[in-house]
């Protein structure tokens, strides 16, 4: 005798008074960096004792009874992943309480590539995993619009808000459920703060720099650095000064040494690179920087995504009392409170003859029990904003929950195809000392039109 699940659509009065979202204080159209790929294992307000929340959503009245449903589902992820077990783990719970067979097809990280003629041709799918920005603008027209069930089953309750808007603003339609949040900031070893005395995460260009001296006042190293993400962490510095759009305008038009902001924020980097706040090397070759942290425990920050914290614990054979806080803000410039931010996501097809037994699915997934096990398995941040984020992940829910619009990967940079690497060739330059002012790095960026 099977299990009795609750169908979503009834969950609504229970979910109402737990009310989450990226902020009301406060991608993306790459939510994961080309270079390099997060690792398949990977990118806080925790006290409301999510996992535990799955006796609010499974009750033994009103089930939904799915026992003639079969849905075929194409992930992204392969069987033998933390990912991929508990998926499997999901479907199998959710045949049990429902009746409901969920065929999953293994299609690993290459899914983008057949995913969209797939779609084209009515291939029997489901549902389907991907970047959830490709789903939003590339495979828009197949996407079943997830709105109505969402709002009955108070999905806002149980997910970041921001992703949910800007998946909205790019289909025009909610398009996809949130699975694996990434939030992108400045992650740092805590013991190293502790010792030097740092009480509070700075929150301003100022308090870094003051941070950055007391380190090294102690005899550590503040940031680590990686040529590989020598754009992003500029992109973010430049960010807080002149905001996202400006910098877009600039990288598709050019006039670098127009906005002063430019050789402000450039200025600002090159004076932190003489104070000596880099680490040895810096920036190095990837993944070399970002390993001293767990290495020599000695090096402090890096600017990166969350997945950097599993991927240091992995390379070094060490566990970093990891901690994270947004970049700082600069006095007057732009508005701090976003971050970058993006998300794999799963969406439901436009043909599906299912739809709402898929939707209750990707409740079961992306909710309560199954999502605090995806976030324990494989060390990255939950998609329901109740449930507790690993310890890696420490301050990556209240980022993401002070998060509005969330910023794209290299903040604007990579609009333009053409010359984003040499955009990052010339930031890379900037690292190493290359400028002498703030002005000859925005003269070098001018000089690419």
């Amino acid at each position: 005798m099977k299990k009795k699940i609750v169908s979503v659509l009834l969950t609504a009065v229970m979910a109402a008074s737990l009310l989450a979202g990226c902020g009301n204080s406060s991608k993306p159209a790459e939510s994961t960096p080309a270079e390099p790929a997060a690792p398949a294992a990977t990118e806080e307000a925790k006290e409301e004792t999510p996992a535990d929340t799955t006796a609010e959503t499974t009750a033994d009245a009103g089930a939904a009874d799915y026992s003639d449903v079969t849905l075929t589902f194409w992930s992204m992820w392969n069987s033998t992943e933390p990912q991929g077990k508990v998926i499997q783990e999901a479907a199998d719970a959710f045949k049990e309480q429902t009746g409901a067979t969920v065929n999953i097809e293994w299609k690993g990280r290459d899914i983008n590539t057949i995913i969209a003629t797939a779609l084209e041709s009515g291939e029997k799918i489901d549902i389907f995993e991907d970047d959830y920005s490709r789903i939003a603008k590339t495979y828009v027209n197949y996407c079943y619009d997830l709105t109505e069930m969402a709002k009955a089953a108070n999905y806002d309750a149980q997910s970041f808000k921001c992703f949910n808007d800007v998946a909205t603003e790019w289909a025009g339609f909610l398009c996809c459920v949130t699975e694996q949040p990434q939030v992108g900031g400045v992650f740092y070893n805590k013991d190293i703060f502790d010792d030097c005395g740092i009480t509070s995460v700075p929150a301003t260009w100022d308090e870094f720099l003051t941070a950055c001296q007391a380190m090294v006042d102690k005899g550590y190293q503040p940031l680590a650095l990686d040529s590989a993400y020598a754009d992003f962490t500029f992109g973010y510095h430049l960010d807080r000064v002149i905001g996202q759009d400006a910098i877009t305008d600039l990288a598709l038009n050019g006039g670098w040494g127009e906005n002063k902001g430019v050789a402000e924020a450039a200025q600002q980097i090159i004076d932190f690179v003489k104070a000596g706040y880099l680490a040895d090397g810096a920036p190095d070759e990837y993944p070399s920087s970002q390993n001293k942290i767990g290495l020599t425990g000695k090096v402090a920050m890096v600017v990166c995504a969350n997945y950097v914290a599993a991927e240091v614990n992995n390379n070094s054979g060490t566990e970093v009392n990891w901690g994270m806080f947004n970049y700082p803000a600069v006095e007057g410039g732009a508005d701090p409170s976003n971050a970058y931010a993006g998300a794999n996501s799963l969406a439901i097809s436009s043909y599906s003859e299912n739809p709402q037994a898929a939707f209750d699915f990707l409740m079961l997934l992306t909710s309560g029990e199954f999502d605090q096990k995806m976030a324990d398995a494989a060390s990255q941040i939950p998609a329901d904003p109740r449930n507790t984020a690993p310890a890696i992940m420490n301050g990556t829910i209240e980022a993401l929950q002070a998060t509005d619009s969330p910023l794209t990967w290299n903040m604007g940079l990579n609009e333009n195809a053409d010359l984003k690497a040499n955009f990052k060739d010339i930031i890379i330059g900037l690292f190493e000392g290359k400028y002498a002012t703030g002005e000859d790095f925005a003269a070098a960026m001018d000089a690419l039109y």
